[in-house]
């Protein structure tokens, strides 16, 4: 999905939005480090977890205690797992580039390496565009 179809399905879910924030792929997309994702990813506060898995709403227990719930085929949000902080881009609660890059770097799988590189290029893009 593209960006004007991410933020669609985002604001259809009309989530507090001081309980979630977009994360890996839906993430880029919003800065416009990538044109699409396949699916979005959010995590999410403790609260909204509770909420959604009082819901009804697909819950799986984390190793650490934490929840993934899955809320459609092609959205996860996953409870407290958060790099950094939170910034709005286009409205949307979205964790930080600098969070974005950890958290890749975190996760750390091959599909992963070739975003870590295209963040480290965006943020260096930005940064001499700031110095200008």
């Amino acid at each position: 999905m593209n960006k004007t179809e991410l933020i669609c399905r985002l604001k259809k879910m009309d989530f507090d939005k001081n309980e979630y924030w977009l994360i890996t792929g839906g993430a880029m997309v919003l800065y416009g480090i990538k044109e699409e994702t396949g699916d979005i990813d959010l995590g999410c506060s403790k609260r909204l977890a509770d909420e959604l898995e009082k819901q009804g709403y697909k819950t799986t227990r984390m190793s650490d205690g934490t929840r993934r719930i899955e809320v459609e085929s092609d959205i996860e949000i996953f409870e407290d797992w958060l790099f950094d902080k939170v910034e709005l881009v286009e409205n949307i609660p979205v964790i930080s580039l600098a969070g974005l890059l950890a958290m890749k770097k975190d996760l750390s799988r091959e599909k992963d390496y070739a975003d870590i590189k295209r963040i480290e290029a965006f943020i260096r893009e930005k940064d001499l565009k700031s110095i200008k």
